[in-house]
């Protein structure tokens, strides 16, 4: 199984990924915006802001079984029937970069949606350390309820006039592991990109399967993009989970930048690399269009 090649796709200038997104000051955008103080410590530099000129872009509550789940979405103005893709988040939950990158492939065509899937265990941006969020929320959500909710985002944003037969997922670290996840649970997923999500671990009553317990039937095409120096994620187990998914004779495909670690994508924390984070942009993208999700 092969890498994903860049299609021709030239990667944009420093200060951009596409049009409407520019940098400003990340002090000045994380006090206006709220970003969760569980993903301190942060650096004081430039974030990227995507504007929503052009978009339809808002917070909703969606009621799923008498709870009140919050979801970002954002999607180009005035136009329906547009491909859908699921944003999920990191541990920290949908802070203003996670609803940024919502609004990044809003520009994109898609309606974007980013669901808080911790709603019912409880807010991550109350919570003061990292320790105690794995503890009293992320060890408590379980898969059954994340795989569960995002069936009825999905079946909402039908009837918001997405077109769920082109229907797309990616994630962030938590957010990488459930886009595995929820490929493996939905086939009617087209495609799924799935950013340093964790691939092995142990099984617990709300978590009882990984990643790599699934690849090898994984039917829907995955692409894993996870970074060399990541001491959370080790190389061993990415190649573990690239075998599984051979012997499946899968669609699916990994690839490893060597010189980033974890969370090289999240531009708001020191882990950011600014190249690896555009070239994976783009092979997200094209990835999508491969399979018809765009």
């Amino acid at each position: 199984m092969k890498d994903l090649v860049n299609d021709g796709n030239s990667l944009l200038g420093a200060s951009t990924y596409n049009d409407g997104i520019k940098r400003r000051d990340f002090l000045k955008a994380s006090l206006g915006a709220g970003f969760a103080s569980a993903a301190l410590p942060v650096v004081a530099q430039t974030v990227i802001q995507t504007d929503t000129e052009g978009l339809d872009a808002s917070d909703s509550i969606l009621v799923i079984n008498g709870q009140d789940v919050p979801v970002y979405r954002a999607q180009p103005r005035g136009k329906t029937d547009v491909p859908v893709i699921l944003v999920i988040s990191e541990i920290f939950g949908v802070h203003e970069h996670i609803k940024d990158v919502a609004r990044r492939f809003a520009k994109q065509g898609y309606m974007a949606i980013a669901p808080d899937l911790f709603v019912r265990q409880g807010d991550p941006t109350k919570v003061a350390n990292i320790a105690d969020l794995m503890k009293d929320i992320i060890a408590k959500t379980p898969d059954a309820q994340v795989m569960s909710d995002l069936d009825t985002v999905v079946a909402w944003a039908k009837q918001r006039g997405g077109n769920t037969e082109k229907l797309a997922i990616t994630g962030f670290c938590w957010g990488g592991r459930i886009t595995w996840l929820y490929a493996a649970h939905n086939l009617n997923v087209k495609a799924g990109v799935a950013w340093y999500g964790r691939l092995v671990g142990e099984s617990t009553a709300n978590s009882p399967k990984h990643p790599i317990d699934v690849a090898q039937n994984l039917k829907v095409p995955v692409l894993g993009l996870y970074g060399g120096k990541d001491t959370g994620i080790p190389l061993d187990s990415v190649e573990r989970m690239r075998a599984a998914l051979d012997k499946g004779n899968s669609r699916s495909s990994i690839h490893v930048y060597p010189n980033s670690g974890h969370a090289f994508h999240a531009d708001y924390r020191p882990s950011y690399n600014e190249a690896d984070a555009k070239d994976g942009w783009n092979r997200a993208l094209a990835w999508f269009r491969q399979h018809g999700v765009s």
